[in-house]
């Protein structure tokens, strides 16, 4: 897996040092009155009142809240389906094609959908983006920062991650009333065998030219189902019925690939064969009706079922299918739903990391790992318990408000010496540009 390295503008290069808060790592015991240091970006210490505090630090006052690491949303489409916006912000699913390996999320995303600022007052540091379920074969996925870039580009955490695939309704329904294939679960299952079949005859073929010196003709589907073949990206099942999970298995034991169950809204009914083999569950999201068939059984105490049979789990909204900022709310409904408050703060943090494979970077606070600080004004799990404060690579990027107020973002046109984008007062349109109008008189 390949992860991009913060850009200088999504990272300080300063230090800051959270003092006297009640820390909680996750992947260690909490420590009352703690301290964590971050440097350049990456958490240097994290230990108790006696860590030391580099000369020059800032000092962040945590006495009264709870440090935690941010949380992880481990399947959502923020940024290419962007919330609010209509057709015209929706690029989750190219539809055009059944096999889309080709296709990646990272091209499709809006950096300034509202979505990725209420994942900052919800605690979100980290976001995987996904495809839709709408192909057999959605695409690409990618791991984002939720701020601090200028561009996409600038808040990548890793570009290698998975491939998102469906079983079940979502695909038979998109291509069954077109009269195309497929119309069935059947054929969905055989859409993927056909895919990579075809990408392992493709590997042949590179490595016989590679052998013989001999050029060779690039396909963008093929090589990103060879990743997958290869393990180097996870297969990303949206799988909700208990038959299309035992599919998703049946399909990862044929041609060897790492699976990641989707959803699995009736995993709880195969929960042991899932334990058994290892796979691990992204459940969710939970806040939403029977919208069709396969949610039928839906219900939030499944997922304590789930965990229950030693499932890795995590936690997911679909956002925008719940907003984003509610990830943390569907926990706490998981618990009084019978789930474990360890693993429901695990399922938010260092179980969707390890995962995807994030976890030498985001998950938990522990040295060496990006410097993803939340302040909460108590126990995340309760909730009466708000956000007060984010920083991402040790860069604040949600910051207390005026008293009595929401916390605010530390918007990107600060950068500029702004308050908003609107030209400031006495200076011409930003960049010159007036915003004129088309022959119609409507807004170009």
């Amino acid at each position: 897996m390949t992860s991009s390295t913060p850009a200088p503008s999504s990272t300080s290069t300063s230090t800051v040092a959270f003092v006297g808060g009640h820390v909680v790592p996750v992947a260690s015991e909490a420590i009352p009155g703690g301290t964590v240091v971050v440097t350049g970006g990456v958490i240097t210490a994290v230990g108790g009142s006696d860590t030391e505090v580099p000369d020059g630090a800032r000092v962040v006052d945590a006495t009264g809240s709870w440090v935690l690491p941010g949380f992880v949303e481990s399947h959502g489409h923020l940024g290419v389906h962007e919330d609010g916006e209509g057709w015209s912000g929706n690029d989750t699913n190219e539809m055009t094609d059944a096999n889309g390996a080709r296709f990646r999320a990272l091209d499709g995303i809006d950096i300034e959908e509202l979505g990725f600022r209420d994942a900052l007052r919800g605690g979100v540091t980290t976001v995987v983006i996904k495809p839709g379920s709408g192909n057999p074969i959605g695409g690409r996925t990618v791991a984002l920062k939720a701020w601090g870039g200028r561009t996409v580009d600038e808040q990548i955490l890793a570009d290698a991650v998975s491939v998102k695939s469906a079983l079940g309704e979502n695909p038979k329904r998109v291509y069954g009333d077109r009269k195309q294939t497929p119309a069935t679960r059947l054929g969905v299952a055989a859409v993927l065998r056909e895919a990579f079949v075809a990408a392992q005859n493709y590997v042949a073929r590179r490595d016989a030219a590679e052998a013989d010196g001999k050029p060779f003709d690039r396909n963008l589907t093929h090589e990103t189902l060879a990743a997958v073949l290869a393990g180097e990206l996870a297969w990303d099942q949206h799988a909700h019925r208990h038959d299309d999970i035992a599919t998703a298995i049946r399909l990862a034991e044929e041609f060897g690939y790492r699976l990641v169950v989707n959803h699995g809204t009736e995993a709880h009914k195969i929960a042991d064969v899932l334990a058994e083999k290892n796979i691990p569950v992204i459940f969710g999201p939970m806040l939403t009706s029977r919208s069709k068939v396969e949610l039928r059984d839906r219900a939030i105490r499944n997922l304590a079922l789930v965990a229950e049979a030693g499932v890795t789990v995590a936690i997911t909204t679909d956002h925008p299918v719940v907003p984003i900022e509610q990830l943390v709310l569907q926990a706490q409904l998981a618990v009084r739903e019978g789930l474990d408050p360890a693993t429901a703060l695990a399922a938010l943090t260092t179980n969707p990391a390890a995962i995807l494979g994030l976890d030498g970077r985001v998950g938990a606070l522990a040295e060496g790992r990006d410097g993803d600080v939340v302040l909460w004004s108590g126990d995340p799990l309760d909730l009466a318990s708000h956000v007060r404060q984010v920083f991402i690579g040790g860069r604040e990027v949600l910051r207390p408000g005026a008293p009595g107020a929401a916390p605010e973002v530390v918007e990107r046109w600060e950068r500029f010496g702004r308050t908003s984008w609107s030209p400031l007062r006495g200076e011409p349109a930003a960049l010159g540009v007036t915003g004129g109008t088309g022959e119609s008189g409507e807004r170009a």
